[in-house]
């Protein structure tokens, strides 16, 4: 049965969004703010991108100093995400009051945030207004991750970071692993028995087989027997067989 569709007028419904927290300022006066229209724009020149409404009081720090850096957070931190997007830095420190801990950067002046699995420090590029929020492109020119998220192997696992997630007003942690990508076309491994393939008989199997098939040849063998009394039979030429309904060998489309 068909699904209905409810149709709306044009409106900002993308979900699941990343529940980040945006650090700006300087170390001396830091400031944080959260954010949910971010994203990837290109992974080589590695850039991102942050939407934020020209009245905010980041707004003007972020354009003053043209560096940001971008805390992915965790689900612990949700209430400290809350926090920092309801209060405005001009009138309190939201580090403080959300117990969130400034750290120095490696590439830029703003801070880190110390309780971030993974940090984006990045320097704005440019800035385009497109009505209610203005759109910050910026360059990727650090990335700081936490060392437990580091394998023995030098692989960063993601998975590990129970990382906060935002959809429709509502906060979410990220749920199980389906798949890594890829995985819906990956190739089964060779030694793996594929859809269709017939087994091989076993040794047991193969000797019930033998067994059953050796009366049937006996019986054959004296069916085949000629009598010395029997004139021998004329060769006749080969006929070729037709090849009916145009088809070609092994060829059954």
């Amino acid at each position: 049965m068909a699904k209905t569709k409810i149709v709306w007028p044009g409106s900002v419904l993308e979900a699941p969004l990343p529940a980040v927290l945006v650090t700006c300022g300087t170390m001396d006066k830091p400031n944080v703010l959260s954010i949910g229209w971010t994203g990837v724009v290109c992974t080589d020149p590695p850039l991102v991108y942050v939407s934020i409404r020209p009245k905010r009081y980041s707004y003007g720090l972020i354009k003053g100093t043209g560096e940001l850096v971008i805390n992915l957070t965790t689900a612990d931190m949700a209430r400290a995400v809350d926090r920092c997007g309801v209060y405005t830095g001009a009138k309190m420190d939201k580090f403080a009051d959300s117990h969130l801990t400034p750290v120095p950067a490696s590439q830029v002046g703003c801070p880190l945030i110390e309780e971030s699995p993974l940090s984006l420090e990045c320097r704005v590029k440019s800035v385009t207004p497109l009505g209610t929020h203005d759109m910050f492109l910026c360059e990727v020119v650090a990335v700081d991750a936490d060392e437990a998220l580091v394998d023995e192997n030098g692989k960063l696992c993601m998975n590990r970071a129970n990382l906060l997630t935002y959809a429709h007003g509502e906060y979410f942690a990220v749920g199980k692993s389906l798949g890594t990508f890829g995985f819906a076309v990956k190739k089964k491994k060779s030694g793996k028995q594929t859809a269709g393939a017939k087994k091989k008989p076993t040794a047991t199997h193969a000797a019930v087989q033998d067994k059953h098939a050796k009366p049937a040849r006996k019986q054959a063998d004296g069916a085949g027997q000629k009598k010395a009394t029997d004139k021998p039979k004329q060769n006749k030429p080969a006929v070729k067989p037709q090849n009916k309904g145009g088809r070609k060998n092994g060829n059954h489309s």
